[in-house]
Formats: structure tokens, C-alpha cells, sequence
């Protein structure tokens, strides 16, 4: 505990033991990466944020974000989705131009798990509630030329009693015959 945080916390900046990835927000670098040019991957600094933001068990990486989790998006972007109970003004990054952008939905009846990050393990939306959020907002992200790609390597991974299931309790019935459509024909159509 310091009496006097700022100036220590500038101190462990300038010495590289602190990454500030945001106004306000500070990552511990780890040990061999200390004196390297490191920065945490953007899906990791969202969930870190938002963890701070509305504390741990609550934020669930969701869409493109939890895509690129599973491995169905395969470059870097520069935005994170994130669901929280409730909304919350977007985030720019100071170390990158990118954005961390809050969805407003009740994480607890999402289907998901915990997944591993450079920074920890977060909650991240499962294979089959990825691919139905990616087809019911496939713009969500700014990446809606990764969608269809996207929920073709989602659809070949999930579960087809699973997304049901998800789609039935969360009315996404739509959303499953868009990515039912994409994963056969390989194209998307926004939902209205």
C-alpha cells in the first residue's frame, strides 16, 4: 500500500513492470517479458478491464472476440466484445488503435467457459453460443467480413442438440437458420 500511488505506479511504468493499455487501467508484465516490446493481446486486455470494471465471474467475451478464442478468427482486431450485466460506454486503448466495446446482456444465462489468456483464464462464450451471436448481430465488432469464415469453423465444432437448446432459451431460432444457411452456402444475412 502506498500513501502516495501515482507517482510509484509511474515509477513501475517507466521500469517496465507495469503495461498501461488504457487511462487508468495497469497489466503486471510478466517476468520474461519485462524489457521486451510486449503488449497483451486485445481479447486478454478486455477481459482484464472488464473484470475491474464489474468484477470477477462477471464479463463474458463474447462474438468476434470469443471467435478469436476458439481459433475461428485467425487475425488480430481491433475490437473486443464484451457482455456485462449492464451497459457501459465504449474504451479506447492507448496502446493501440482499438476498442473495447460493452453489450449489455445477463451473463449468467450465457453459455460459456473458461478459456486461457496470456493474462489468465476468462469467461468466454462457448462454441455454439458464439456462432448464434455471430449470426444474430453479425456486425457486432466491426468484423463482419470474418462472420461467415467464422461461423463455418464454429458450426463444424458445435454441438447441433446444443444449439438448439440456446437457441430455444434464447430466442435465437433466427439467428441458428441464418448460421445453418452460412454453414451450407457460406454466406450471412444481417438480421433486421
Amino acid at each position: 500500500m502506498y500513501a502516495h500511488p501515482r507517482p510509484q505506479v509511474a515509477r513501475l511504468v517507466r521500469n517496465g513492470d507495469l503495461y498501461q493499455p488504457a487511462r487508468g487501467f495497469y497489466v503486471v508484465v510478466p517476468r520474461d517479458r519485462v524489457d521486451t516490446a510486449w503488449h497483451p493481446e486485445l481479447e486478454a486486455v478486455a477481459a482484464g478491464i472488464a473484470t475491474a470494471q464489474f468484477g470477477e465471474g462477471v464479463p463474458v467475451l463474447m462474438g468476434v472476440s470469443a471467435a478469436r478464442l476458439h481459433g475461428a478468427i485467425p487475425r488480430a482486431l481491433a475490437t473486443a466484445v464484451v457482455a456485462v450485466p449492464r451497459q457501459h460506454k465504449s474504451i479506447r486503448l492507448m496502446d493501440r488503435r482499438a476498442v473495447i466495446r460493452f453489450v449489455a446482456r445477463d451473463t449468467e444465462k450465457l453459455d460459456a467457459e473458461l478459456m486461457r489468456t496470456e493474462l489468465g483464464p476468462v469467461l468466454a462464450t462457448t462454441a455454439e453460443q458464439t456462432l448464434l451471436d455471430l449470426a444474430h448481430r453479425p456486425g457486432l465488432g466491426e468484423a463482419t467480413h470474418d462472420v461467415p469464415a467464422a461461423i463455418r469453423f464454429l458450426w463444424q465444432r458445435s454441438d447441433p442438440h446444443t444449439l438448439d437448446e440456446i437457441a430455444a432459451s434464447q430466442r435465437l431460432k433466427a439467428a441458428l437458420t441464418r448460421a445453418e444457411q452460412m454453414a451450407s452456402q457460406g454466406s450471412v444475412h444481417a438480421a433486421p
